[in-house]
C-alpha cells in the first residue's frame, strides 16, 4: 500500500478547497431554496445551532472543517492507491474516482434512508450535490496528484 504524503496532503488539499467552493454554490440553491422547507419540517434531525434562528453555522465551521480535511486526506490516500487502474490524464482519472464516490455515496444514502425518516427529495438532492461535488473535487485531486507525483 503506498503512502505518498505529497498526494494525501496536496491533493487532499485541493479536493477539498474544490469541494467547498463547489458547495458554496450548491449550499444556497439546494439547502436554502429547494430544500428549506423539508428541513423546517424534520428540524429534529438537525444539530441544535442549525435550527436557531439565524442558523449559527460560524459555530460548526471548526468541525465541518476539520472533518472535511480529515476526509479529503483519506480520500487522497485511497486515490492514490487505485489511480493506476483508472485510465486517462491526471484529470480524467480524478473524474472517474468522483463517478466511484458518487456511486458510495448513493449506496450509503439508500442505506440510510432505510434508517432515518427523512423525506426522499432530501435525499435525492444530496446526492445530486454529491455528484457535482465528487466529479469537481476528484478532478482537482487527479490533476494536483498527477502533477506533484506522476505515476
Amino acid at each position: 500500500m503506498k503512502f505518498n504524503i505529497k498526494v494525501i496532503l496536496l491533493g487532499g488539499l485541493a479536493m477539498y478547497v474544490a469541494q467547498f467552493i463547489v458547495s458554496m454554490a450548491t449550499g444556497g440553491v439546494i439547502h436554502e431554496d429547494i430544500l428549506k422547507e423539508l428541513y423546517i419540517a424534520n428540524a429534529s434531525f438537525w444539530r441544535p445551532e442549525l435550527n436557531q434562528d439565524p442558523p449559527d453555522m460560524a459555530a460548526l465551521m471548526p468541525r465541518w472543517i476539520a472533518t472535511g480535511l480529515i476526509a479529503t486526506f483519506i480520500l487522497a490516500g485511497i486515490y492514490d492507491n487505485i489511480r493506476s487502474g483508472l485510465d486517462g490524464s491526471g484529470l480524467i482519472k480524478g473524474i472517474k474516482y468522483g463517478v466511484i464516490l458518487f456511486l458510495f455515496s448513493v449506496c450509503f444514502s439508500a442505506g440510510w434512508s432505510g434508517v432515518f425518516n427523512l423525506p426522499e427529495t432530501i435525499w435525492i438532492w444530496w446526492n445530486v450535490e454529491a455528484l457535482v461535488i465528487y466529479l469537481v473535487g476528484g478532478a482537482a485531486l487527479g490533476w494536483v496528484a498527477a502533477k506533484f507525483s506522476p505515476e
